[in-house]
């Protein structure tokens, strides 16, 4: 037979456990929501990195094109001078200069060939990368829109879950209701079964005069005589 008091008790922590889990999740929410804006930030970051890089390339494609030119221009000075030259050591010499112009040219069009692979590489990448980031960001915002919602109804549901628990307190019998307030102030659950002679809460082993106690008819409320939390035998 158990005490008259755990009946009623056990129903107000339930409701006690009702209003706390809402509690916690309504304080996990604002860390969910960061959580889910730094995904978001982090999507946006890769996005803009690879938008950088590319345009970096497109920038190192417009200077080696500006450098092509001006050496091209400075072959083409030379040529004319070649043209206006009488001795023949000077026409080598100015032939000299062009040659290794020429080679100049060569080299940077080689670099702009590569550039140019690079570039076509990269919007490749980059779209498909954008379209993925894009969609991710998509289901992050969703997720945070979701969130938000979320924690008016938590409020909403905490606060029938706290009228609830409060209903329910006039129903425990007063020295009951301090002691279950005491421990459930420490440790929650407050009140646990006991399962081959140990305490449900703290998994230990409970004084034989305890186990009587619970076993018995006793009127009053036994607890744990390791933890302190309200016992009863669950048969």
């Amino acid at each position: 037979m158990q005490p008259p008091s755990l009946a009623p008790l056990l129903i107000l922590q339930d409701r006690d456990r009702r209003r706390r889990d809402l509690d916690q999740q309504i304080q996990a929410n604002p860390k969910d929501i960061a959580a889910v804006e730094a995904r978001i930030n982090a999507e946006k970051n890769a996005i803009e990195t690879a938008r950088t890089e590319l345009k970096e390339l497109e920038t190192k494609k417009k200077l080696i094109e500006g450098e092509i030119t001006a050496t091209e221009q400075k072959a083409a000075k030379y040529r004319t001078q070649q043209l206006e030259v009488r001795k023949n050591d000077e026409y080598r010499a100015i032939g000299n200069e062009i040659e290794h112009l020429v080679k100049q040219i060569e080299g940077l069009e080689e670099q702009e060939l590569a550039v140019m692979y690079a570039i076509d590489e990269a919007k490749k990448k980059f779209a498909a990368a954008e379209a993925v980031l894009k969609q991710n960001i998509a289901g992050y915002e969703q997720r945070l829109r979701d969130l938000r919602a979320r924690d008016g109804v938590l409020r909403a549901e905490l606060a029938t879950a706290e009228a609830d628990f409060q209903a329910a307190r006039p129903a425990v019998p007063e020295a009951a209701l301090r002691l279950y307030d005491r421990v459930a102030a420490q440790r929650f659950p407050a009140c646990v079964p006991t399962h081959d002679g140990k305490c449900g809460g703290c998994h230990l082993k409970i004084s034989g005069e305890i186990e009587s106690a619970i076993r018995g008819k006793a009127a009053e409320l036994a607890t744990c005589d390791q933890c302190g939390r309200i016992v009863w035998w669950e048969s």
